[in-house]
Order: structure tokens, then sequence, then C-alpha cells
């Protein structure tokens, strides 16, 4: 079969591909011809070497294709079947754990960067009901970091105002679930173009915030002042203090991302102040991903893929995530 490999040191550069042996179902695994995955930060982050893993590492988290072999005692599934990947394959239901969380395909184990994976049976789900490879690819990290961030942690309900940072994976879904929901959605960028694609979308309200400095003063006047109700946080650091002037007392902040840095200055007295919940969130378990997908296919939500590229073009593919210049998800097909 043919991968992509992860050589020292890390970087687009040496990411390679490259033959490997064909591998086979074990006892309780299935073998998936992999038809599609597709790019989150936290692959760019392991092709680049900001997370560390083994030499020849094959990335990807996300995954979606066929079962073409069973090992013995899968009963759920069956060669010719559709499964989808999980982030976080040890975590079956309830919260997040240490033993719950390793395993990470692409990361912690070779991920879904190859022609042929065989996992355990329980590390799949079904996708969604007619939906193609590259579209079920799209959901294991970004779609489920979204859906558990807003449905299982904030409970966001009808009515409630949704505050959403940028036009990546995971903001997009947001912006699809708070709606499907009934909430109000206010939406930021610092593209007016990328704006006005999240306002088809149906963003209620919209912020440039390469125009507007004090963007969480402004998110919180869209309320009448009231403040919102839940914010997806994306950026870190570096725009945790707006987000925190956005919120209503006593209300929510999902942590996601750290696209503005590692590591800053928390305004903690804001916090303290506003009696804020501020709650990580990373991916979340196979339930919450059962779940998803139900509400998926009955509210009619589908992904936004802003590129497709082949597997022998992956670094292509990461350089252009690095561009900032897609709206949505890129996905790989092979």
């Amino acid at each position: 079969m043919k991968v992509a490999a992860v050589k020292s040191p890390a970087g687009l550069g040496n990411l390679v591909i490259e033959p490997r042996p064909d591998p086979r179902a074990g006892a309780g695994e299935v073998l998936v011809r992999v038809h599609a995955s597709s790019l989150n930060y936290h692959d760019y982050a392991v092709v680049m070497g900001g997370i560390v893993t083994a030499n020849d590492r094959i990335p990807m988290s996300d995954g979606a294709g066929e079962v073409v072999a069973v090992g013995p005692g899968v009963n759920e599934y069956k060669e010719g079947d559709r499964v989808l990947s999980l982030f976080f394959p040890n975590w079956a239901s309830g919260g997040p754990c240490r033993e719950r969380m390793g395993g990470v395909p692409g990361d912690h184990a070779d991920g879904f960067a190859a022609e042929l994976v065989a996992a355990p049976a329980s590390a799949f789900t079904r996708p969604p009901e007619g939906w193609s490879h590259a579209e079920a690819a799209t959901l294991p990290c970004a779609a489920l970091t979204a859906w558990r961030a807003l449905m299982v942690e904030a409970r966001i309900k009808p009515g409630d105002v949704v505050l959403t940072q940028g036009t990546g994976g995971v903001s997009i879904f947001a912006l699809q679930f708070a709606k499907a929901a009934g909430a109000t959605v206010i939406a930021t960028s610092s593209s007016d173009a990328k704006l006005k694609r999240l306002k088809a979308l149906g963003a209620d309200h919209l912020i440039n915030y390469r125009e507007v400095v004090y963007w969480g003063q402004a998110a919180a006047a869209l309320t009448g002042g009231r403040g919102v109700d839940a914010v997806v946080e994306v950026g870190g650091a570096g725009t945790l203090g707006q987000s925190l002037q956005a919120l209503l007392i006593g209300w929510h902040i999902s942590l996601i991302g750290v696209l503005t840095g590692w590591a800053g200055e928390v305004p903690t007295a804001l916090a303290m102040s506003k009696n804020v919940t501020i709650k990580g969130v990373t991916v979340g378990s196979r339930q919450d991903q059962q779940d998803m997908i139900k509400a998926l296919e009955a509210t009619g939500i589908r992904p936004v893929i802003d590129s497709r590229f082949p597997l022998d073009q992956i670094a292509e593919a990461f350089a252009h995530q690095a561009s900032g210049k897609h709206f949505g998800k890129i996905c790989l097909e092979f």
C-alpha cells in the first residue's frame, strides 16, 4: 500500500510518499480501505513537528472508507460497510480522562494517510447516510469538537446567542449546529469576503475583527448589552480577553484552539467577576459522535469543503491550510 510518512526532522519537505506492507485485520479488528481524510490543525502540528511523534509516523487523525476484511470476533461490521474513524478510539462514552484520550491516530499511533488501515472495530462508527467519503471525513475532529462544545458542554438552546471565530472547520460546524438548534450566531473574521459567505450559511451578525479592535464589546452590544451565551474560542490567549468581554455573566466559553499561541496573559479578574465557565474541549467520545451523526441526518446539515487533494499532494494540502486562504475543510481523497 501507499502511505504518507513524517520523516525527521519534521516539516512539509520531509512528508514523504512511500510503500508499506499491507496490514491485516487481527482479532477484533477491521481492515479499512481509506477513501478520504481531512486536515486539522492537530495534523498540521504533527507534520511540522509542533507535536512530537515517532519517526516515520503516518499522520492524519480523520479517515473514512470501506471495510474490506473483518478479523475474528467482529460482529458490528461486515465487508463492504462504510465506516468513519474516531479521534479518540479508546473513549467510548462518559467524560474525558487520560486512559480514554490515548491512541490518537496520526499522533499516538499511525493514522489515515494510508490506503489501508487495520484497527479495532470499536475505533469506528458508521458515517451519515448518503454522505460521500470526503464529506464523512470532515467529521471526527472538527465537527465533533464543535458538537461537544455547544451541545454537550454549553448545552445551548433556542434563543441563545453564540459567538464563533473565523472560518475554519470547527467554527463553520459550530455556526451550522447553533443555527440548527435555534440560536442566534455572531461570527467574526478578518475577511469581508469570508464574512459574506458566513452570512450565506446563516450567521445573523458579522464582525470584521481587523476593523473592529474591541470586537468583544461589539458582540455584546449586538445583544443589547446582555452578552452572548456561548463562545467557541479557537484563538486562545490572543482572543480570550475579547471573548470574556462578549460573554454574559455566568455563561460558557469552550476553549478549543490555540491559534494565537500556546500561552499568554489571561484577564483573570474579568473572568472571576463574570463568574464564567471556561471549559477546555478536545473532540469527544464515540457516543458523542454517534449522537452527532443522528443530528446531522435529522437536520440535513452538510459540511463545507474548501478543496480536495490526492494523497500524493498531501504537502500541498498542508501548505494551502497554512496560507489561511481556505474556507471550511480541506480533504484528501485516495
